[in-house]
């Protein structure tokens, strides 16, 4: 059993949770493509809950393909951040992977991929939040037709907006820095990075995630991955302060605690 409340932010949720104008926005911004519309019954799906690694699963990627083709800029960072590779681990003393030596964000996507920690969907009017217990960080996606800013400052989680098609939710983002991986494996990503994300409630007990990649610095054309949650009625989300684990990096004893 997991234990620990997040604080005053669940107590707003609860609140809102039962609040007839809880009814996330399903304004397309003009230029993405896709039909706005609602979910089953008029209304956007609920895709609420804390979702975690489905039944086990521990991929280091969204594809199950080969490693898709990258550029040559892409290939040289590629190249750089699994020379040091220990048992389809890459090695502990990579300096590559900042998350690892200077306790850099993780990043989206590659925040969904590490391990067990699981994250928590909320639904407010105009906006769907993600809060995740990996460093507490909270993403948010903005769902009242906004359209994203002409000139948006990098930044590890990108600016979101999103939609409603049908009882998927379609996430469109931009405006990454070019410092975190897209995965465990290193898949390296430039400032050019655009994600589209389709989200859908397979049923009660799983959540899929369907994404596309386009970089066209890092690859030379687009391409897609996926990944299954599974709920977690019973989990709640815990502060985790990735850099109290800093201290034993460089230890023998390090490797068994990474994702």
């Amino acid at each position: 059993m997991r234990s620990h409340f997040i604080g005053a932010i669940l107590a707003v949720v609860a609140v809102l949770a039962f609040s007839p104008g809880l009814l996330a926005q399903t304004g397309q911004p003009s230029g993405v493509t896709g039909n706005k519309t609602s979910g089953p019954g008029g209304h956007p799906a609920d895709l609420s809950g804390v979702w975690g690694r489905y039944m086990g699963i521990n991929d280091r990627t969204f594809t199950q393909d080969k490693t898709p083709a990258m550029t040559p800029w892409g290939e040289e960072r590629f190249k750089a951040a699994t020379a040091g590779v220990i048992d389809g681990r890459l090695s502990r003393r990579d300096e590559a992977d900042l998350m690892l030596t200077q306790c850099a964000p993780a990043g989206f996507p590659r925040i969904l991929m590490l391990g067990d920690r699981p994250f928590e969907i909320i639904q407010f009017p105009g906006r769907v939040l993600m809060l995740f217990e990996w460093d507490h960080w909270v993403r948010q996606i903005w769902m009242d037709g906004r359209k994203h800013p002409e000139d948006p400052d990098p930044t590890w989680m990108g600016h979101s907006i999103g939609w409603w098609e049908g009882d998927t939710l379609v996430v469109d983002t931009v405006g990454f820095n070019d410092k975190t991986w897209l995965d465990q494996a290193a898949h390296p990503h430039s400032d050019q990075l655009h994600l589209v994300e389709r989200w859908r409630r397979v049923d009660q007990e799983i959540l899929d995630l369907q994404i596309t990649f386009d970089d066209p610095i890092a690859y030379p054309k687009p391409w897609a991955g996926k990944r299954l949650f599974g709920l977690k009625p019973n989990w709640e989300i815990q502060e985790e302060v990735y850099c109290e684990f800093r201290g034993i990096l460089n230890s023998p004893e390090y490797l068994p605690f990474v994702p």
